[in-house]
C-alpha cells in the first residue's frame, strides 16, 4: 500500500472500446459483445469486460487484461458473434489503451 493508502496495482492492462451503436441493434449487439467477450476470455486469457451505455449513446466497455500484449497475440473462435458486433455498429470510436496504476473497484460479495 503506497504512503496515501491507496493499494498499489501489481501489472495489468485495460482497454476502452467506444462504439455507436445502429438504432433497433442494440439486442444484436450485446449478444455479440458477450459472445465475443466469453471466447476471448476463454481462449485469450483475458480478465473480463464490461459493457456500457452513456447517456449520449455511446456504447464503451472497459476489457481487462493480464499485460499489454495479450490483446494483441489473442485470437478467438467466434465470427459469428464478431458479424453480430460488425452489422449492429453505425461507428467505431478510437480505442483508449490504459496502465492501471490504482485499483479500488470493489464488487460486492467478492471482496474478502
Amino acid at each position: 500500500m503506497a504512503a496515501n493508502g491507496v493499494p498499489q496495482h501489481e501489472g495489468g492492462y485495460a482497454v476502452v472500446h467506444r462504439w455507436r451503436v445502429r438504432p433497433g441493434y442494440e439486442d444484436l449487439f450485446v449478444e455479440g459483445w458477450s459472445r465475443v467477450t466469453h471466447a476471448i476470455h476463454r481462449s485469450c486469457g483475458g480478465y473480463g469486460s464490461r459493457l456500457h451505455r452513456a447517456e449520449d449513446g455511446v456504447w464503451m466497455a472497459y476489457a481487462r487484461w493480464p499485460d499489454r500484449e495479450a490483446p494483441e497475440r489473442c485470437e478467438h473462435e467466434d465470427a459469428e458473434g464478431e458479424a453480430m458486433m460488425s452489422v449492429s455498429v453505425a461507428e467505431s470510436l478510437p480505442v483508449m489503451h490504459l496502465e492501471i496504476t490504482a485499483d479500488l473497484l470493489a464488487e460486492p460479495g467478492l471482496t474478502g
